[in-house]
């Protein structure tokens, strides 16, 4: 790294090494073409490699070319040279101020890099931290705002209330749910350790978590085994799938959940039976970026999981059910299971329980 102390350095010998070959010139006359021009290109070469204030420029400008012009005129009247070989002397002294021009003009272009790099990483953090601090102070309101429109709906059993009050439940699910993502959007940026995990089990524990939550026809059905996942980025990002299942799905309608091996790699699906994707918006959900509204909604939910995935080195699939529904999933390229543990064979499907 250059610092100042590297700079004198540098200075200092390149003080010594242009004294050493301008005494050259002198003591060696008919000779002087090569320390002559080691004077020059070690100037050019110092010039580059630190930051000299412009006095300091012109100083050691005006130095290199009376010495040596001196010395080089000298050597002329002497018979030594002759008297057009002076003309370098001029040539030299302006190919050096128009390098010294465009060092300038590089170090103005990197100065203005680095304050135009230390601005947008101001304002990204400010911007994350804007996001953070409003999804964390929207969950208290939410959460009251909740509990105040129970409470009202459990005191009024009137038809219109009734329907009024699930319409705001609903919307409130859906706020929560936002401010959730975008916290959880900023995090998939970090670091995370991922461990051995057995993505059966888990498979099966996220299906049973979820079925309470609606009134679907649920099963899991997986045959991974062990493999080296981070379990809770890993949830966030089949809770986006399943929500999106339960959201484009009714009662009595099917999801399931779905994870194989191969030889290539492992992938776990949702599949659900109910209204399925259109094909022209297939590309768009692939390819959309966080807080781009798609066809199914702000696209967030898809932004996490295609986060989750990619930091996995795998990528997201999107295709049609079996039963006319959509097919999502997490398709991660791994060679094999994790050595000493071996892939249970996938059992029927079967309704959690």
């Amino acid at each position: 790294m250059r610092t100042p102390s590297t700079e004198r350095l540098l200075a200092l010998v390149w003080i010594v090494f242009a004294t050493v070959n301008v005494a050259l010139m002198w003591f060696l006359p008919g000779q002087e073409t090569v320390p002559f021009h080691l004077v020059w290109i070690s100037l050019a070469l110092v010039y580059g490699f630190t930051t000299w204030r412009l006095s300091w420029m012109v100083a050691a400008l005006l130095a290199v070319t009376t010495t040596t012009g001196v010395i080089l005129a000298h050597h002329a009247a002497a018979g030594e040279i002759r008297w057009e070989e002076t003309a370098e002397e001029p040539l030299m002294a302006t190919i050096f101020i128009v390098m010294a021009w465009h060092v300038h003009r590089r170090h103005v272009l990197l100065q203005e890099m680095r304050r135009i790099g230390a601005a947008e990483r101001d304002r990204a953090h400010r911007q994350e931290l804007l996001v953070r601090l409003a999804s964390h102070e929207l969950r208290t309101p939410l959460t009251i705002a909740r509990g105040y429109t129970e409470l009202l709906r459990s005191t009024h059993d009137d038809p219109t209330t009734v329907e009024d009050t699930a319409v705001v439940l609903d919307e409130l699910d859906k706020a929560t749910r936002i401010a959730h993502r975008l916290v959880t959007l900023m995090q998939l940026e970090e670091q995370h350790p991922v461990r051995p995990v057995d993505l059966d089990a888990e498979l099966a524990r996220i299906a049973r978590r979820w079925e309470p939550a609606a009134d679907r026809d649920w099963s899991c059905r997986s045959a991974i085994g062990l493999t080296r996942v981070n379990p809770e980025r890993l949830e966030t990002a089949l809770d986006c799938l399943i929500e999106n299942a339960v959201k484009f799905t009714g009662p009595g309608d099917r999801i399931a959940l779905r994870g194989h091996r191969d030889a290539t790699g492992w992938t776990v699906e949702v599949v659900d039976s109910g209204t399925g994707i259109r094909p022209e918006a297939v590309a768009d959900l692939l390819a959309g970026r966080p807080g781009r509204p798609t066809a199914t909604g702000t696209g967030l939910g898809l932004a996490s999981v295609r986060a989750v995935v990619g930091a996995l080195g795998g990528r997201l699939v999107i295709g049609a059910g079996p039963d006319g529904g959509a097919r999502v999933g997490l398709r991660v390229p791994e060679p094999g299971p994790v050595r000493g543990e071996p892939v249970r064979p996938e059992s029927a499907g079967q309704p959690v329980a």
